[in-house]
């Protein structure tokens, strides 16, 4: 008997010791000023698609805790390999220069690349003759920005540290025109500040791939790619994509 007891009390021992071994948390890093994709409520708390999508994949990965970390977007690929979160989830388009950097999932999101501009501006065109000294906004360290200093070299770039910034020089007229992620754009214009803009022509980048950024050689890359798999299979990814948006930007 005196042995059983031992026994048990070695098993209890074990299996809370492999309990506090399997517990584990993960930090998400997110810009939190990036509606709907990730922005923050009247209490401080953040939210959006990218949030959503954060908190599924931990749930599929069994993750006891799943905390965020908001940072700067200037700076939210150095704080990722400064450690001071695991994975980035904040509509980070996967491009060959990041890649350098950062190992990406899959694409968790597709988005597309349009202008946007007054209403008013009846004769607004996307081409390089037309847009020739004009003073056009877009995000800085983006697809928007380069796109803009690399194939629109005449025309007069202001890039800005967030997206709502931008937004604020638009409404205040001193932008002709705003390139940004359309699914972006598509919840702004919707807004009482964003009445008076509409799309302007056709998407000028029409595939951009949006990825959860790892650091290099990060294993935690596979199991999260297993997880959006998982989340995509069981109806979890539609209908966070349901709650944002009318229509699938899988």
């Amino acid at each position: 008997m005196q042995n059983y007891k031992k026994f048990l009390l070695a098993a209890a021992v074990s299996m809370a010791f492999s309990a506090t071994a399997m517990a584990e948390t993960l930090k998400m890093g997110i810009e939190a000023a990036y509606p709907p994709f990730n922005n923050k409520d009247a209490s401080g708390n953040v939210v959006g698609f990218d949030k959503d999508i954060g908190d599924a994949l931990c749930a599929k990965m069994k993750v006891e805790k799943c905390e965020v970390y908001v940072s700067d977007w200037d700076g939210i690929i150095p704080a990722l390999n400064a450690k001071k979160f695991d994975f980035l989830v904040s509509s980070l388009s996967i491009t060959d220069e990041r890649k350098q950097a950062v190992d990406f999932t899959d694409p968790y999101y597709s988005n597309k690349l349009q202008f946007i501009a007054p209403k008013a501006t009846k004769d607004f065109k996307t081409d390089a003759a037309y847009l020739k000294g004009k003073v056009i906004g877009a995000q800085r360290a983006t697809l928007a920005g380069t796109y803009l200093e690399d194939k629109l070299p005449e025309t007069e770039a202001k890039l800005y540290d967030t997206q709502e910034n931008a937004y604020l020089d638009l409404t205040s007229g001193r932008l002709d025109g705003m390139l940004a992620d359309k699914y972006v754009q598509y919840e702004w214009l919707k807004s009482k500040d964003g009445s008076a803009y509409e799309f302007k022509g056709d998407p000028v980048v029409e595939s951009d791939k949006i990825g959860i950024a790892v650091r290099k050689g990060d294993p935690l890359r596979e199991r999260l790619n297993k997880a959006l798999a998982e989340i995509k299979a069981d109806g979890t990814y539609k209908k966070i994509n349901d709650k944002y948006f009318p229509f699938s930007i899988e």
